[in-house]
């Protein structure tokens, strides 16, 4: 190994190649790992390690799946198994910075899925680089759309194969280019970005609804704390020492605890293409999802003997900020930019010139838990679906539009997703997404919203341990829950929105 357990400074590139799902409810069996080590002081591979990997059900590698990789089952008829080379793979990413294109959606899950298989803990980074999201944020779509392949045509790096060192190793280089790039214009501004048909701090426009978008903006209601997750794998002084001064790797900061944080709309004209530290911010906190990114662990519920004594007083107090939605005038909604960090703004919605967070009172639950979003690390966040009254649905459509007005006039070409989701045909009826924030506590995750369950009595649960079954349990399609929930706007990754956060909820029990 080139470093010790307790001095492991190189950032840990890696890809997986798996099946492709030809089915609902079809999950990905690993076909590929690779990954390089690299210096962070001179960006060169230090270490590489690529491996075939033989799944359980062979009959999962279908014609799809091969055209999207090559990967055959002949291919990998006599490649070890994923226990045999978990050892490996873990020692390769345990303690790292984690470096990859895409891999918060995608390679992160698929790495704590695999590990979770054969019933051994997953291995944890100290912060996480992913270039699809910074190169979007900071490079812009000058190179279109940011997928791999069209990066590498893009700086003429040749075909992207999807093997997975391949990858990896595109994937440095790619990132080399861009904080060239980048590097250049900063250094003369005046020249390059008068020249250049888009500037990295210039407003860029999207296909899709031609709206301007200015880089830096960003926002993904659905990763957890970073602070948490600094504490637990803070990064050595001398990685640290090398991130903020390398001009290259500035680019390439870390995001040690990605998550979705609030709405950030940057300031064009002081943003500094190097500084790393609002794009940081954003990627940290419990947010979308991230969601948007339209991947869990929680714990299950019981009632403590403390809390069985829980009143109904108890379970609404701390809740005087909240406002009955069915006492809000639009009229007084209002959306504005606020400072947030470095220079940058973010959207709040304000009633009265004061945040808006709403009771909502015995809303029917559509849709349980839902885990399909991911956080930085590739866990799964929690939300759920209920219906909104048409009520309910004036006000959210109120701050809705506000929030999409002042997003496109601050630059954003983020596709808009709407916080009210109205499918036609589907029970004619409009329902929201209830997002359950959670933060790491030491070596687990729990959920920050308080929950009560009202029968004769009211009582807050405590939960021990992370379990979606019991929690699912809880919120099942049909049950009645009152709900204090904040808006979080976002803008991430090319998806904005509002995010609906759960503060504290009561269920009703049937």
């Amino acid at each position: 190994m080139v470093s010790s357990s307790s001095d492991r400074s190189e950032i840990a590139f890696f890809d997986v190649e798996t099946t492709v799902p030809t089915r609902p409810g079809q999950g990905f069996a690993l076909l590929e790992f690779g990954a390089i080590l690299v210096c962070p002081r001179k960006l060169i591979e230090l270490e590489s390690y690529s491996t075939l990997v033989r799944p359980t059900n062979l009959s999962l590698i279908s014609t799809l799946s091969v055209r999207c990789n090559g990967i055959t089952k002949d291919a990998v008829i006599s490649a070890p198994t994923f226990a045999e080379i978990a050892d490996r793979v873990y020692d390769l990413l345990h303690g790292r910075i984690w470096a990859g294109h895409n891999i918060l959606r995608f390679d992160c899950a698929r790495i704590r899925e695999v590990f979770a298989e054969i019933n051994r803990p997953p291995p944890e980074p100290k912060g996480t680089i992913d270039s699809l999201a910074l190169l979007t944020q900071r490079f812009g779509r000058r190179a279109g759309d940011m997928k791999m392949a069209t990066l590498a045509t893009y700086f003429g790096l040749g075909q992207q194969t999807h093997r997975s060192l391949d990858d990896v190793r595109m994937n440095l280089e790619v990132l080399k280019y861009c904080a060239t790039v980048l590097f250049l214009e900063s250094s003369l501004p005046d020249i390059f970005t008068t020249n250049s048909w888009v500037s990295p701090n210039a407003t860029t426009r999207s296909r899709s609804n031609g709206v301007g978008s200015s880089e830096g903006m960003g926002l993904n209601t659905n990763l957890p704390s970073r602070s948490a997750k600094v504490e637990n794998h803070p990064t050595s002084s001398s990685t640290s020492h090398i991130l903020e001064n390398h001009p290259i790797l500035s680019l390439m900061t870390p995001n040690t605890g990605v998550e979705i944080p609030d709405p950030i709309v940057p300031n064009i004209a002081t943003a500094d293409p190097f500084d790393m530290g609002p794009l940081r911010n954003e990627m940290e906190r419990e947010s979308p999802q991230s969601d948007d990114s339209d991947s869990m662990e929680e714990e299950s519920s019981s009632v403590s003997p403390e809390s069985s004594a829980a009143t109904e007083s108890e379970a609404s107090s701390g809740c005087t900020d909240f406002l009955d939605y069915n006492e809000v005038s639009t009229p007084s909604v209002t959306a504005v930019l606020v400072p947030f960090y470095r220079g940058t703004q973010k959207i709040q919605i304000l009633y009265k010139d004061v945040p808006l967070q709403l009771w909502c009172s015995r809303l029917k639950v559509r849709f349980g838990i839902s885990t399909k979003f991911v956080d930085y690390a590739g866990r799964p966040r929690l939300s759920f679906v209920v219906d909104a009254s048409e009520r309910l649905c004036q006000v959210l459509d109120a701050c809705d539009n506000l929030s999409q007005r002042l997003s496109m006039d601050s630059g954003s070409s983020s596709e808009w997703r709407h916080v009210v989701s109205r499918k036609a045909g589907f029970l004619n009826s409009p329902t929201v997404r209830l997002h359950l924030p959670t933060v790491a506590d030491g070596s687990m995750l729990r959920w920050v919203t308080d929950i009560y369950e009202r029968d004769s009595t009211t009582q807050r649960l405590v939960f021990s341990r992370f379990d979606v079954v019991e929690l699912d349990a809880l919120f099942a399609p049909g049950n009645l829950v009152d709900a204090y929930i904040s808006m979080d706007p976002y803008d991430y990754q090319q998806n904005a929105g509002i995010r609906l956060v759960a503060k504290k909820l009561i269920v009703h029990s049937n």
